[in-house]
């Protein structure tokens, strides 16, 4: 048997990043998701998604690259038939949410309107698949070069040869809320986090370079 709690625990978060900073809330989704069925739709859904990555490199002490990115956005889809039509907006307001919803409804050759009952928002079931954890802010800037300088460290101190040392340390918050037009809400929160390094050793004039990472 699945349990809810965490597919609820992942629905706040989901519902607390994509919708409320912007106003929403699930019955503007289906609101949305009605304007599209209201024009002999036979299926619809709206695919949310907020995507949080960091990344640092170190080499040779030195803090090469330090990069952070937010990139979110809602996706809009209508099926008729045969046919399948997509709208795209990064910005989350209803405004936007409905212009995008009726963009796609144009795909029904129909072209006309008609009273659509709105069904009642249920949550789906699904597994636990990662912890809970915000990679990102589990330590601070310092932490993580510190980190890199001790992976630095080790790879000198593992081999005398070692002339050339690059760490890399990368972290993703992904989070992503769908809504379906049956009334459908499922949401999930994927943490990634990824640490690597490259090696360049060198005997008698020659080099060789090596490389091993991994993360989940």
């Amino acid at each position: 048997m699945i349990s809810r709690e965490p597919t609820l625990a992942r629905l706040a978060t989901a519902q607390s990043l994509l919708l409320e900073p912007f106003g929403l809330t699930p019955a503007h989704l289906q609101r949305a998701l009605g304007e599209i069925m209201s024009h002999g739709v036979d299926d619809a859904d709206l695919y949310f998604q907020t995507t949080r990555s960091e990344g640092w490199s170190l080499e040779e002490g030195i803090v090469k690259t330090g990069s952070f990115s937010i990139d979110q956005g809602v996706g809009v889809r209508a099926v008729s038939g045969e046919k399948t039509a997509f709208a795209y907006s990064d910005d989350l307001s209803w405004d936007s949410l409905l212009d995008a919803a009726h963009t796609v409804r144009s795909i029904s050759g129909q072209g006309q309107s008609k009273k659509v009952k709105t069904p009642a928002s249920k949550v789906a079931k699904s597994r636990s698949l990662y912890g809970g954890v915000d990679p990102i802010g589990t330590l601070d800037s310092t932490a993580k070069v510190a980190l890199l300088e001790k992976v630095e460290k080790m790879a000198k101190a593992k081999d005398p040869r070692v002339v050339q040392v690059m760490a890399g340390l990368a972290a993703e918050h992904d989070v992503v809320l769908v809504a379906r037009a049956d009334g459908t809400l499922a949401a999930d929160v994927r943490p990634l986090i990824r640490l690597s390094v490259t090696v360049i050793a060198e005997q008698a004039g020659r080099r060789e370079v090596g490389s091993s990472g991994g993360g989940g």
